[in-house]
């Protein structure tokens, strides 16, 4: 996502960068240490980066394609020892041996720039950052809002009034995010008594956002939910919620709590809140099916107010909820059996919860689930079934193979200009690197092959007659353990 802000002045814009800076060193101090060998960080003022020259050549690229340094010439002069693409850049070469050579390059004078992404880019690819904004690379199936200050955002139908506490001084106010293309003169925020408002309408989801105050960027400081861009940017996040979990009993209970499939059933992550007829909680969810109960000071309860339930594995029930469209798995045949489950990594492959309905062919079960691709497979009288309709399957430690489903793909890889192959397929990190599972289909001299990739950065390789090669229409790419290189594609929000 690219983030184009208006130009501020040059002293707003320094004591901006100097705030952002001291805020990510607060934040997470081992965000700028990184392997011995190898620094890109902050220090007086000045960009800088250190590289060992006796690393292998391999460290050193992951290190290039880590920070996004690919494009600096960094790997040229270590090859060529000529600065000219580092100097046309800005670089000074502080240090050069032959073990060690250092560059720096002055922070940026800020009232030339337009667009933050231009920035030093404290990339969300290092780990560190990952770890600390975990759901910039995955596709949200869980969101709540955390305010402080103030209650959370109202909502009425699709429209959410957002609301910016104080400021009286202030002589405009504007809101800018993702549901505007970050539009900083577009969504002009209302004064009101005690601060500004304005109302958009929004999709169930996940939306950043910032205010610009007077020209000035700001996030929502009442918001404890901020993330990285990956672009040096901290934006607030902001949930438009889509079902309200309700509880209306226990009214002299102290806690009560949500966990389900959706949190991987941790216990105290998602308090209720009390009301005057019980609890509730709103939340966003994707679609999907989900399963789930209520804590109540410690003790574990299905929603009585929901009929539909599933076995919990443990002599009693869990409340399920859909969401989305349906997905009608079948099996035909088997007509002589006595029960059927479906089971897949879209339930945890649970093969107690998902029973199947026997029709005159065989067997079916309308199941809701969202984007994605999916393992799964059959239990049929206790014995382990692969869907014989579908083709694709993928790999697992036992050996007997998972069915894989793609619904809603996102993405078509193209293999061009290789038409004498034989046979052409696709793996990377979607699925687990099986050379067999995913076979590309020949259009002309091409081979495509369509696919639902999640959020983030993904790595593949194409395998042509039995040959591993990196995809050569993509110039970006990584080094991998076998020295051979991965090719990268990054899905963005």
């Amino acid at each position: 996502m690219e983030i184009t802000h208006n130009r501020l002045s040059g002293q707003t814009w320094r004591r901006r960068c100097w705030c952002t800076i001291l805020l990510m060193v607060c934040l997470q101090v081992h965000l700028f240490a990184q392997t011995p060998g190898r620094k890109y960080m902050v220090r007086d003022g000045r960009m800088l980066i250190e590289l060992n020259k006796q690393l292998p050549a391999a460290s050193i690229d992951s290190f290039l394609v880590q920070f996004n340094l690919t494009d600096l010439g960094l790997k040229h002069f270590l090859q060529t020892g000529k600065p000219d693409s580092l100097q046309q850049q800005g670089w000074h070469i502080e240090h050069n041996s032959d073990q060690l050579v250092v560059i720096t390059k002055p922070l940026m004078v800020f009232e030339n720039l337009i667009n933050p992404a231009d920035r030093i880019i404290f990339t969300e690819k290092d780990h560190a950052a990952a770890d600390l904004f975990p759901e910039g690379h995955q596709r949200v199936v869980l969101g709540f809002n955390r305010f402080k200050n103030k209650k959370p955002f109202p909502e009425k139908d699709s429209v959410v009034t957002f609301y910016l506490r104080n400021n009286p001084s202030a002589r405009k106010v504007y809101l800018a995010g993702t549901f505007n293309g970050w539009s900083p003169t577009s969504l002009k925020m209302n004064r009101v008594d005690s601060g500004w408002i304005a109302q958009v309408p929004l999709a169930a989801g996940k939306h950043w956002y910032k205010f610009v105050i007077d020209d000035h960027w700001e996030p929502d400081f009442d918001n404890q939910l901020r993330e990285n861009d990956g672009r040096g940017n901290i934006n607030s996040v902001y949930y438009k919620t889509n079902v309200v979990f309700r509880l209306n009993a226990f009214p002299n209970a102290k806690r009560v709590y949500l966990a389900g499939s959706f949190n991987n059933w941790r216990e105290r992550h998602l308090q209720l809140t009390k009301t005057a007829n019980g609890w509730e909680l709103p939340l966003f969810l994707a679609p999907g099916t989900h399963v789930y109960k209520f804590i109540v000071d410690g003790d574990w309860h299905h929603d009585p107010a929901n009929p539909e339930t599933v076995p919990d594995g443990h002599n009693g029930v869990n409340s399920l909820l859909r969401l989305g469209p349906t997905h009608l798995f079948r099996l035909e045949g088997y007509t002589g059996a006595r029960e059927v489950f479906l089971a897949g990594s879209f339930n945890q492959w649970r093969d107690f919860e998902l029973p199947m309905k026997k029709t005159p062919t065989g067997w079916e079960l309308p199941y809701a689930i969202g984007p994605g691709n999916y393992e799964y497979k059959f239990k049929v009288d206790g014995k382990w079934v692969l869907d014989p309709a579908n083709p694709l399957k993928v790999g697992n430690p036992e050996g007997t193979g998972n069915s894989y489903l793609i619904l809603s793909p996102n993405h078509t890889f193209r293999l061009r200009n290789h038409g004498k192959a034989k046979a052409v397929y696709v793996a990377g990190d979607f699925n687990n690197w099986d050379p067999k599972a995913l076979r590309m289909k020949k259009e002309g001299d091409d081979w495509v092959f369509s696919l639902h990739l999640p959020v983030g950065k993904n790595r593949y390789k194409f395998i042509v007659d039995g040959e591993w090669i990196i995809d050569p229409d993509n110039k970006l790419w990584e080094q991998n353990e076998h020295h051979t290189g991965n090719s990268i594609i990054w899905i963005e929000r």
